[in-house]
This record gives C-alpha cells, structure tokens and sequence, in this order.
C-alpha cells in the first residue's frame, strides 16, 4: 500500500457545513489510504482577514440555506436543523468560546477527543437549538462526549490561557495562509504539494486528486 495521504480539516462548530465535511472525512478514514488531521480554527478570523462576508448577510442567501440545510441533512445523514435564531448564533453570541474550548480539548487529549467533542456542539447548536456560549453548556457537550469532570474543568481552566489563545489564533492564520476565505477547508498533501478544497461539495474532486474513489457521503452503506 502506497503511503498514507495527509488531509487537514479546518473547522469551525458554528458552520453547518462544517459539520457535514467533519462527518464525512471521519467515515472515510478508513475507506480512503489517508491520515486525517483535525484543525480547529476560528471561522470569524479567517471571515475578518480574508475580507468575505458570511451569507447570513445576504437576504436571499439566508433564505435559501433553509431549504439547503435541509435537504443537505437527509443526503449526509447529518441531524442537521436550522436553529430558530441562526443571526444570533452565528453573529451575535459566535464561536469563539466554543472553539477555545475545543482548541483546549486538542491540546490535551488529540483528535480523538476533539472529534467527539465537535460533534456535541454541533449536536447542541444546529441540531438541538441549544446554546455553546456558557461554560455549563460546554460542559455538558463534553459530558456526553465522554470526557471526565477533571478533563472537563481543566479545558474550561485552559480556556482564558494565552497558550490556548495562540493555539487557536496559530491555526487560523495557517488557514488564511492556505488561501481560507471560509470553513470547511480541506487540506490534501499530494506529492508534497498542498492542495486546498472548500467547502462540503468538492469530495468527488478531492477523492479525484489523491487517487481515491468516492462512493457518495455514506460510503459503508454504498459499498454494501
């Protein structure tokens, strides 16, 4: 077997689409000869220092992700659902707590951790309408992501650290080096050559580039 491709996802919980890539990438691990990196990054940084402007910004774009969401939710198999005040979840209360305390969760416990973690939250924001702000909401994301009441404090504790902040503002600027202008960003090292692919609609491609097959969003079901 030829050797392992490394793929970077970067990744914010307060997009949706985020979460479908996340969801996708982790079925394929082990479908695709790949080793993937999970990089959580601040979506309101790489919005702010790549000059783009969210689509909640725009009226007919807004109105639109509704039906998108939707629909995206039943062909990923995502329990996808539009929170009742996507504006204030997105611009108004943002992520940047969230992602601190993910950033937390992966300097301790890696991307094991981090990916059960991310997937709460974004359990508990678009899926459950619940909040990602307060630190008991963070808690009982990391709860039933199964990390302990120690490991739990100690991220929370880690939160504030200039060693976090760094940690999480380092991997949005790498993103922006990588040409980010929003999340999911995908990152294929092929032939020791980046190759950057955004958003939740480009696997084909990818899988096209690294010389893999795509067999749809759910892969286990396809090859049955």
């Amino acid at each position: 077997m030829s050797s392992r491709k490394v793929v970077e996802l970067f990744y914010d919980v307060v997009s949706p689409y985020s979460w479908l890539s996340f969801e996708v990438m982790c079925r394929y691990r082990n479908v695709w000869n790949i080793d993937l990196k999970l990089r959580p990054a601040f979506l309101g940084g790489v919005m702010a220092g790549s000059g783009n402007k969210p689509p909640g910004f725009v009226f007919n774009k807004m109105q639109y992700m509704k039906d998108d969401i939707r629909r995206l939710a039943e062909y990923f198999n995502v329990p996808l659902q539009q929170p009742s005040d996507p504006a204030e979840v997105m611009f108004n209360k943002g992520s940047l707590t969230a992602m601190r305390f993910v950033a937390a969760v992966h300097e301790k416990g890696g991307d094991k951790k981090t990916e059960k973690v991310s997937r709460e939250l974004w359990r508990r924001v678009w899926s459950e309408d619940k909040d990602i702000t307060e630190p008991a909401s963070l808690s009982e994301a990391a709860v039933k992501a199964g990390l302990t009441d120690v490991e739990i404090k100690e991220a929370l504790a880690m939160c504030t650290t200039k060693e976090i902040k760094e940690k999480l503002k380092s991997c949005t600027e790498e993103a922006l080096k990588h040409g980010a202008f929003g999340f999911p960003m995908m990152i294929c090292h092929v032939d020791g050559k980046p190759e950057m692919f955004f958003g939740s609609d480009r696997f084909e491609l990818m899988a096209h580039c690294i010389g893999e097959k795509w067999f749809g969003p759910n892969p286990d079901k396809a090859k049955l």
